[in-house]
């Protein structure tokens, strides 16, 4: 249940005039609280199995939780299938879920044997800067859960934040393990590297099912496998991890995105700029980026030293970085010359390679990179100005969104919370600019959800999240103000009264990364792309070899519109042929044969096998430049009346 707005155990004592609501186990919050006490069971199952492992931490994560152990052996598949009979026993054992506040020294007492834990007791009111360690330890008092049998006996315990569901029956059979990897502890290359073991918990078998369900449609879809299936992209082990080179295909389909993107851009008012790779080591102190996030740049660069015929320097060097953010570039083009309120809003937009020194276990595909392009936009504005920009922006971005074929949005409003040292600014800005983003989220007509305490110290910020075709949400577009950058860089505008004023700064990512937007659009698409981002949009496949000629005319004809089309020239038999395009995926196949050349008609084949026959030339011509015009999905002959 919550009591008075924060999660508690049934078991808590309630006092009269608390306000106290339920918390469903299918409701996300109730999700959570059962993969958390499904992780402590996993974690009770493997010390009864391995009493010397050791406990790392054991957190819900998106549709599921781990829990990391410090063992000698790596765990094998046999022990999943142990560990998951164990799980069962605890279960069926009914044990309570049983929450004790204890001090720090007490902790430190009953938990001597978990290094890792009394490494954890030590963090309390930092834990957040661990990953999943907030689970376990919070800012305010320690509490242990303890799992109490039937006979009222403790048989395990562990150090916990909880809340937890009433006893281990109420787990259910929703639930299964999944995958073992390693972990480093607490996310340090520096730190042991400890085993972890991935598991997912719902509230029904039949939850369990259906993700089961997605998680294979998802492996079909996966990125990765697409990619080289289709001859997309690589990662080359010779340039280097998390850094990916394009292949002409995959070219293609990026090229096809950027410029669409381009054209909108610069018919919403947006200008684009370019700014180098590198900068010296004062643009990111400035910025505080250095300061707060070195350990997600890249090593320095030192450049410019000088030395003489001796050897001895006598001009020192200075140290370059790697850029991880456009934005520090993108403010120094605003401060190049003074700024009147005439000249706001100011909408600069690049296509900025940037770098991060993701950890090697992170990376994952396109969707998780050292090195990806950000669509970046920064908007500078008055305060006048802040919520009709806002609004510009989000339409802008949905209406974008809905280009590419995704249409399920959902928003979340970052907001400041009660606990006011942890921000920056004023009462006035965190009202008047928390408002005018709500203000906006609302008149999308979008389910809006709002998140106390998840802003940035410095603003509110609105998150746009999408669903794809199975049903997986993905984080997409980021709508961030900020008045921190433009103080930390003193900018100025002259207002119509004639003071200098500071501008406020609008962050938006649209795509996020061109590459992770390429990754979620091959995944929702599963590879089958609407035509007018198809690396092949037509394919000529002539019955026998007398007909080639013909479809060269035809395909002839599509290229002077613009179709990227080709005539299959190879000795393979026809049938073979349609085959392979139909595994690339290729969204039209044009079949001629001597009907259709005495005829002056050509044949349509489609991804799902059915076909169209005997369309005039002509009218096929209007049709596949209608279908690329239109941005349709061509998958079957249905979807072809255009």
């Amino acid at each position: 249940m919550r009591v008075n707005g924060e999660p508690r155990d049934l078991a808590t004592l309630v006092a009269d005039g608390d306000d106290v609501e339920p918390i469903t186990i299918d409701s996300p919050e109730g999700l959570s609280i059962l993969r958390h006490s499904t992780a402590h069971v996993l974690a009770q199952a493997v010390q009864r199995i391995v009493p010397q492992a050791n406990l790392g931490i054991g957190p819900p994560i998106t549709d599921g939780f781990y829990y990391d152990f410090g063992v000698a052996q790596p765990f094998t598949p046999e022990d999943l299938k142990a560990i998951e009979k164990e799980m069962q026993r605890i279960i069926r054992e009914g044990q309570r879920f049983v929450r004790r506040v204890v001090t720090d020294e007490e902790a430190r007492v009953e938990l001597a044997s978990e290094p890792f834990k009394l490494e954890l007791i030590g963090l309390k009111g930092g834990a957040d800067k661990t990953e999943g360690a907030s689970v376990e330890v919070g800012a305010g008092e320690l509490t242990i859960y303890d799992n109490v049998d039937r006979d009222g006996e403790t048989v395990w315990k562990d150090l916990c934040r909880g809340p937890h569901v009433p006893n281990t029956r109420t787990i259910g059979n929703g639930w299964a393990l999944q995958r073992v990897a390693g972990a480093y502890w607490r996310g340090s290359e520096k730190n042991p590297q400890l085993q972890r073991i991935y598991g997912t918990a719902w509230a029904s078998k039949d939850d369990l099912r259906a993700y089961q369900h997605r998680l294979e449609e998802a492996a079909k879809r996966d990125h990765r496998k697409l990619g080289r299936e289709l001859d997309l992209f690589s990662f080359p082990e010779e340039i280097g991890s998390g850094l990916s080179v394009w292949h002409p295909r995959g070219g293609i389909v990026r090229g096809e995105m950027e410029q669409h993107a381009r054209r909108r851009h610069i018919d919403g008012g947006y200008t684009y700029v370019y700014t180098p790779h590198i900068s010296k080591e004062d643009l990111f102190l400035q910025s505080n980026h250095l300061v707060t996030y070195r350990e997600g740049m890249f090593p320095p660069i030192t450049l410019d030293e000088e030395r003489d015929a001796e050897g001895v320097v006598t001009k020192a060097g200075q140290d370059y970085y790697l850029k991880p953010m456009n934005c520090p570039m993108h403010i120094l083009i605003f401060k190049e010359r003074a700024r009147s309120y005439r000249d706001l809003p100011m909408r600069l937009a690049e296509n900025g390679t940037v770098y991060r020194n993701e950890l090697s276990g992170a990376l994952h595909g396109l969707t998780r990179v050292r090195g990806f392009t950000q669509d970046d936009s920064h908007l500078f504005v008055t305060p006048e100005q802040l919520e009709g920009e806002a609004t510009r922006v989000l339409e802008f971005v949905i209406s974008m969104l809905r280009d590419f074929g995704l249409d399920d949005f959902e928003l979340e409003l970052s907001m400041r919370d009660d606990e006011k040292e942890k921000w920056i600014g004023s009462d006035e800005f965190w009202e008047y600019s928390t408002d005018a983003l709500r203000n906006v989220a609302v008149a999308s007509g979008l389910k809006l959800t709002e998140v106390p305490g998840e802003a940035a110290f410095y603003g509110p910020k609105i998150d746009l999240k999408t669903r794809d075709a199975i049903g997986r949400t993905w984080q997409l577009s980021t709508v961030q103000v900020d008045p921190n950058l433009p103080e930390r860089f003193e900018l100025e505008y002259t207002d119509r009264d004639g003071q200098k004023k500071r501008p406020i700064m609008i962050h938006r990512a649209l795509f996020g990364s061109i590459e992770r937007f390429f990754a979620i659009l091959l995944e929702h698409y599963a590879g089958a792309f609407p035509v007018w981002l198809s690396p092949v949009q037509v394919i000529g496949v002539p019955v026998a070899e007398e007909y080639a000629d013909y479809l060269d005319g035809i395909v002839g004809r599509l290229r002077a519109e613009g179709v990227r089309a080709e005539v299959d020239h190879s000795d393979d038999r026809m049938q073979k042929k349609i085959r392979t395009h139909t595994t690339q995926k290729v969204p039209l196949i044009l079949i001629a044969g001597e009907q259709d050349r005495s005829a002056g008609t050509v044949s349509f084949r489609f991804r799902d096998g059915t076909q169209e026959n005997g369309i005039a030339v002509d009218d096929a011509v209007r049709r596949i430049r209608a279908a690329i015009d239109g941005h349709l999905l061509v998958n079957t002959a249905e979807d072809f009346r255009v």
